[in-house]
């Protein structure tokens, strides 16, 4: 069994990486730390009473490394770097759930913070699993993409080469409330969320050039990306709809599944797809029609889980010589 810890364990994405690592058969969870500690994890996710008890203490490297051989940074951006930084000087494994080793430098530094660990950024790899599979397996590294940039490029990345590129891509992404975190904010009162429906940030999300990004890595080309996130009133689950143009006639489904046939957790629909189907899993339901040269293509996932934390998890078991699938859910939430 290989020892592994979380950094941030009182966040949502913390308290889904204690639910698989619990039932995980290779790694034992060995170490859980926040800013302040000084609590258990009972205390601080009651739903786990009786399922685990271990102390959460204030994050320390030194520690860390004394009892793990990897750990998930379940932190904001700016802190995880910090952290990564000495972890990785102590040999240990690093998947970071943030921003910080998830983009180029110059994309970073133009849309977050001036980068601290511009030693490591070059070494990380980007955990969109189908598409950087075999590189997750000799990292020490992997950076966690971003939830919205999960599913809209898993839906077209595949259909790219088929594009016009002088024409816009528009992305339409909706998701659920617990993708802003636990932090309270005005928005997500609930007064404010219940029977709503709003978007924020249009056009100036960080996720835009982090999907512009990725695809220009993998396939050459720039895209002008056009992203407007939308809150909707449900807990999790995010629906991703991508607008774009053929330059040339093609059977969208088709190159979908030939792409991914070999890929578990992508399940290629007939049908227009729905958050319900994915929550709770890491599965990714994807669907796409065309009309005349106008595309369509809609992805689903779970924003906490194939969109942070079992995607993360997913990165793990490679870089420790695992199947991916290994502790990986994939029971729906249903009804």
């Amino acid at each position: 069994m290989i020892r592994v810890g979380i950094v941030g364990a009182s966040g949502y994405t913390g308290l889904e990486l204690v639910k698989m690592l619990v039932t995980h058969h290779g790694f034992t969870l060995s170490y859980l730390a926040t800013t302040q500690g000084g609590i258990s994890v009972e205390a601080l996710h009651p739903s786990l009473v009786d399922v685990i008890s271990l102390p959460v203490e204030k994050a320390d490297a030194a520690t860390i490394a004394s009892r793990c051989e990897l750990v998930f940074l379940a932190l904001p951006h700016k802190a995880s770097m910090g952290f990564a930084k000495e972890l990785l000087a102590l040999n240990v494994k690093v998947v970071d759930l943030s921003a910080d080793y998830r983009l180029e430098l110059d994309t970073y530094e133009d849309n977050y913070c001036p980068h601290e660990d511009k030693e490591h950024l070059d070494d990380s790899v980007y955990a969109l699993v189908e598409y950087y599979r075999e590189a997750l397996k000799t990292t020490n590294l992997a950076a966690g993409p971003g939830c919205y940039p999960t599913a809209t490029l898993l839906g077209i990345l595949p259909l790219v080469p088929y594009l016009d590129v002088d024409a816009p891509l528009f992305v339409d992404a909706k998701s659920g409330i617990s993708g802003s975190g636990k932090k309270l904010v005005e928005e997500s009162h609930f007064v404010n969320m219940n029977e709503n429906i709003f978007a924020y940030k249009a056009f100036n999300h960080r996720h835009e050039p982090e999907i512009a990004e990725k695809i220009e890595k993998i396939h050459g080309v720039k895209l002008n990306v056009n992203f407007v996130p939308h809150l909707i009133p449900v807990t999790r689950g995010e629906l991703v709809s991508v607008y774009g143009t053929l330059k040339e006639d093609c059977d969208p489904l088709a190159i979908l599944k030939e792409h991914y046939k070999n890929d578990p957790f992508i399940r290629i629909r007939e049908t227009p797809v729905d958050i319900k189907s994915t929550a709770g899993t890491h599965f990714c339901d994807i669907y796409a029609v065309k009309k005349g040269n106008a595309l369509f293509v809609s992805s689903a996932i779970d924003n906490l889980l194939r969109g942070a934390s079992s995607q993360a998890l997913v990165a793990a078991n490679l870089m420790c010589g695992y199947d991916e699938g290994m502790g990986i859910p994939v029971i729906p939430y249903m009804p």
